[in-house]
């Protein structure tokens, strides 16, 4: 696919919208335009918004291969298409600059409850509003394919279902089959061990 070239919105409308200042924002947009090892995830994405094209949009073929590099024992295919179909929020088949910065915002530096409701926009695949027990299966599978088979201690092949049936229980407070919006903030922020498992996505973001 080609890389379509894209000029961001004034910094100072994206200053207005996260969490960032003009300087900050300054330095993710032009300061990873050295070519050096990138420290973490994130700084790639962002090295190859520069480096692709400096005011660029990233395509999902892209965002894969990016994430490929750091799970190399592992399938990160499925996992980073649902990460990027999240930072895709108006389902275009790309990610733009400020699409990017706008979620990394939320998820470095915004309250529990943006970053719960931000969770909740990835398990929500179909974007009908609700989370069902398949949609949670299919995030948490595709974070275990990611982390392949070398973890420690090494899990059982029917860990990830055992996980979610729990997480699963705890939420769907009134048993109808769907976790919403409500039901999942609530959980969320009365239960630490579903707290601590939602973290495992940000530490691979």
């Amino acid at each position: 696919m080609t890389m379509v070239c894209h000029r961001p919105e004034g910094l100072e409308q994206l200053e207005a919208q996260t969490n960032f200042t003009k300087r900050e924002l300054q330095v993710l947009y032009r300061g990873f335009k050295n070519v050096r090892p990138p420290r973490a995830i994130s700084h790639s994405l962002i090295l190859q918004f520069t480096q692709e094209c400096p005011s660029g949009v990233v395509n999902e073929e892209t965002f894969k291969q990016i994430y490929a590099q750091f799970f190399p024992h592992g399938d990160a295919s499925t996992y980073a298409h649902y990460l990027f179909n999240a930072f895709d929020t108006t389902q275009t088949g790309s990610v733009k600059f400020e699409d990017f910065v706008s979620a990394l915002s939320i998820l470095l530096r915004g309250t529990v409850h943006e970053k719960l409701r931000w969770t909740f926009n990835l398990y929500d695949i179909n974007k009908d509003g609700y989370i069902n027990k398949e949609e949670m299966m299919d995030i948490v599978k595709a974070i275990y394919d990611m982390m392949g088979k070398y973890t420690y201690p090494v899990l059982k092949e029917d860990t990830p279902r055992q996980h979610v049936d729990v997480f699963f229980q705890k939420m769907d407070k009134n048993k109808d089959g769907i976790v919403t919006l409500d039901e999942f903030l609530e959980s969320c922020q009365e239960d630490d061990n579903i707290m601590k498992s939602l973290q495992l996505f940000q530490n691979v973001m």
